[in-house]
């Protein structure tokens, strides 16, 4: 009986293993679709290797990638555009809903899908790249946007470089997909930007579409280039399945703003000092520990310069001794080495994606002021006499219990010593104390203190 329920077990394994290896020809073919709204960063490039790695799994016939971005990071952008054109799965760039765009690193993942398409209502362009991360804008601040007579930005052989590289992209991606390159690059160069229609007419996009419905219509029957393999696509009628970001994606497109990042630092920061100065409080410390991982973590997701990095920490660090050891220096040398970090923080800018003077400043100002309030506190603390040990016992007054051959006892801050003098003294005489050694005092007269004084 044994025998046969092993038996029995192991055919139910083997038919599993079988009916895995080999799936029916008659399992449903599915369009995943998953939708990037907001700046393109560390978590858009994460969320979408995620969701080609799942339509790979399932087999699914297409991907549709919702587009509606004002740009973003050229690193994950470039990261986005490496896995579209690996992805065994095609993918469906389309720009929606009616009202969104994809601008900037947008076009750009527009140009690297297998089949795009925008929405009424929508537009793509203005891929200029930004200028790379330095002190940021003040308030009022205008760019300098003036061009030479090649369109190039003038004056910056830096950004005349950028602009040559992005070009020879989207040109490349052009040639890939058989799309306008020469479009592609005025917008590069000249920032110009489309409407659906008008992206039409000019071949940057296969067709327009109302919805999801109409979009696997129009797909229906195309002919695209699937990782060196060419795929005909079969779409018409297909059901969609929308993916949705992960707990884990949605917590990295909040840390990865490198404003949220500098303050979990310094919250980081912080929280440990304070649990090093208050040991057993716990709270702080695990609070801290927490955010300056998390910091460290965004910040080692974006494309930093490390010196400014090091600034800010050295910053922090000439504050924190700054509240210890009040000095002023040190304080003004902090909040300028903090500041000056915070703006070369970033190596790279892009749209949601730059230190703004809105939180680097109260930052820094906050920073000062507990260091400041910190060194205040500190420095009443060392001006107050001594409460407790063997300084706080000199100057206190005492009276003589007994006393024989220059020692005796006496009764100080209620509790009985032995003492020693220098000087005669009797029973019943007031004294203050002037030392303390191996719980031996040494008194004198309180009035040849004062008589000492007057003399």
């Amino acid at each position: 009986m044994i025998f046969a329920r092993v038996a029995l077990f192991a055919a139910a394994l083997v038919a599993a293993a079988v009916v895995s290896l080999f799936p029916s020809a008659g399992s449903e073919k599915v369009a995943l679709s998953m939708a990037i709204d907001g700046a393109i960063g560390p978590a858009s490039a994460r969320q979408l290797e995620e969701a080609l790695d799942v339509a790979a799994k399932r087999d699914a016939a297409v991907l549709i990638l919702k587009l509606d971005t004002p740009g973003g990071l050229v690193t994950s952008m470039r990261e986005m555009i490496a896995d579209i054109l690996a992805s065994p799965v095609p993918v469906i760039g389309y720009v929606a809903p009616a009202g969104g765009h994809a601008a900037s690193a947008g076009t750009y993942i527009l140009y690297a899908t297998h089949v795009a398409a925008m929405a009424p209502g929508t537009n793509l362009g203005a891929a200029t790249p930004v200028e790379m991360g330095g002190l940021p804008a003040l308030p009022g601040d205008q760019k300098d946007n003036q061009k030479d007579a090649t369109g190039r930005p003038a004056g910056d052989a830096m950004m005349t470089k950028v602009t040559n590289d992005a070009v020879a992209l989207i040109r490349s991606l052009a040639e890939l997909r058989n799309r306008n390159g020469d479009w592609g690059e005025k917008a590069v160069r000249e920032a110009a930007s489309l409407s659906a229609n008008a992206a039409l007419q000019e071949h940057v996009i296969d067709f327009v579409a109302r919805d999801t419905t109409e979009l696997l219509q129009l797909a229906d029957g195309r002919t695209v280039d699937v990782a060196g393999k060419k795929v005909v696509l079969a779409t018409k009628g297909l059901p969609v399945e929308t993916l949705e970001p992960g707990w884990f994606i949605q917590l990295l497109s909040v840390i990865t703003d490198p404003n949220t990042a500098v303050i979990l630092m310094l919250v980081g920061v912080y929280g440990i000092v304070f649990e090093f100065t208050s040991p057993g409080a716990v709270a702080p410390g695990v609070i801290g520990t927490t955010c300056l991982v998390l910091g460290l973590y965004a910040l080692d997701l974006l494309p930093i310069n490390y010196t400014g990095l090091a600034l800010m920490l050295l910053g922090i660090v000439f504050l924190i001794i700054e509240a210890f050891n009040p000095t002023v220096v040190l304080g003004l040398g902090g909040v300028a080495a903090f500041l000056f970090g915070a703006a070369m923080l970033l190596r790279v800018e892009g749209p949601g994606f730059a230190m703004s003077w809105a939180v680097i400043g109260p930052a820094a100002a906050l920073t000062l002021g507990l260091a400041l309030l910190s060194g205040t506190y500190l420095w009443a603390a060392r001006r107050n006499p001594p409460r407790v040990g063997g300084e706080a016992m000199r100057g206190q007054p005492a009276e003589i219990l007994d006393w024989q051959g220059g020692e005796g006892h006496v009764l100080a801050l209620g509790e009985r010593w032995r003492a020693k003098a220098d000087e005669p003294v009797a029973a019943g005489d007031s004294v203050e104390v002037t030392d303390i050694s191996d719980l031996v005092l040494t008194v004198r007269r309180r009035d040849a203190g004062r008589n000492g004084a007057r003399q």
